[in-house]
């Protein structure tokens, strides 16, 4: 049995059983289309017209079962190409990004630039969400990709490559006593309230360690979700900030100074991820090469083909 098949029937039934209509309608020789009626009806072993001689004059009972689940066959059968050339035709469409309020203000501008430039066609929507909610609204289809720090490690039906590795820096409002100092200590920082990212959040466990590695327990005075709240409170002097450094910018920031530390704050990673098992059309392929351009579509296909087989 094969779509041709169903064709066939179908296309026969729609010509009142004129094999003739039925043949140019298909754009078929009358003889073939009669052949592939009599070699399925032989393969199910039953007969789906009834007859008089040569000619059909209507469907059996099984007949016309056989008609309504060849129309749902080939109902799906064209949506399946309708879906195909959707994807084929990438540089129309929509894109869905979630990912956190410091990759969305202070990462991704200049990459949607270029992107929006190569793709004036697509849509972007960036959803804009706590690294502990990316992982689900990329496994609910609410995403095509993700981009966040400390976001995928546990997640089991999502893949993850590397974006970019970084490391926290501290600030301090202009004036403070640490402003302008060289090497500064983390016990010196740990002297003053911090002011820094919730738990678990923006490589904030780095942060931890860092003063666990010096048996410091400093003061949390306050936590938040992105680092612009965190550098308004610093500014306002509730406390040393640790941030993200691409969130920090000396124009931009005037009223703000970076300390320069002696002791690193261990790197931290900032990962996309996609959901596994999932077709994406190629320009998402493309907005994550301008993010990372190692990670091309044939490296992300071979990695989620890698992740199907371990499962089975």
């Amino acid at each position: 049995m094969n779509l041709q098949q169903l064709r066939i029937i179908r296309e026969t039934v729609r010509a009142k059983f004129n094999v003739t209509e039925a043949a140019n309608a298909i754009y078929a020789s009358q003889s073939g289309v009669s052949k592939q009626i009599r070699d399925l009806e032989e393969e199910l072993g039953v007969a789906l017209f009834r007859r008089r001689g040569k000619r059909l004059l209507g469907l059996t009972e099984l007949g016309e079962e056989v008609v309504r689940i060849a129309d749902r066959v080939l109902l799906e059968a064209e949506n399946i190409k309708q879906a195909a050339s959707q994807f084929a035709v990438s540089d129309r469409g929509q894109l869905e990004i979630a990912t956190t309020h410091t990759q969305a203000r202070y990462v991704l501008p200049d990459v949607i630039l270029k992107f929006k430039q190569q793709f004036p066609g697509v849509r972007l929507m960036l959803h804009q969400a706590s690294p502990r909610d990316i992982g689900a609204l990329l496994n609910s289809g609410s995403a095509d990709l993700a981009i966040a720090t400390d976001a995928f490690n546990e997640a089991r039906d999502i893949i993850s490559f590397p974006y970019y590795s970084w490391q926290h820096i501290v600030v301090v409002p202009a004036g403070h006593p640490l402003d302008g100092r060289e090497g500064v200590t983390l016990e010196e920082v740990a002297a003053y309230p911090i002011v820094t990212y919730d738990s678990g959040l923006t490589g904030r466990p780095r942060i931890d360690e860092a003063f666990d590695a010096q048996n410091l327990s400093p003061e949390i005075a306050m936590t938040a979700l992105d680092a612009d709240v965190i550098k308004a409170y610093v500014a306002l002097g509730l406390g040393v900030g640790i941030i993200a450094p691409m969130s920090f910018n000396e124009k931009r920031d005037a009223d703000l100074r970076q300390v320069k530390l002696r002791e690193r704050i261990s790197p931290s990673t900032t990962s996309i991820a996609l959901r596994r098992g999932r077709l994406h059309r190629g320009y998402v392929y493309r907005f994550i090469e301008l993010c990372a351009p190692s990670v091309t579509e044939k490296i992300i296909r071979e990695a989620d083909a890698a992740a199907q087989g371990d499962d089975d």
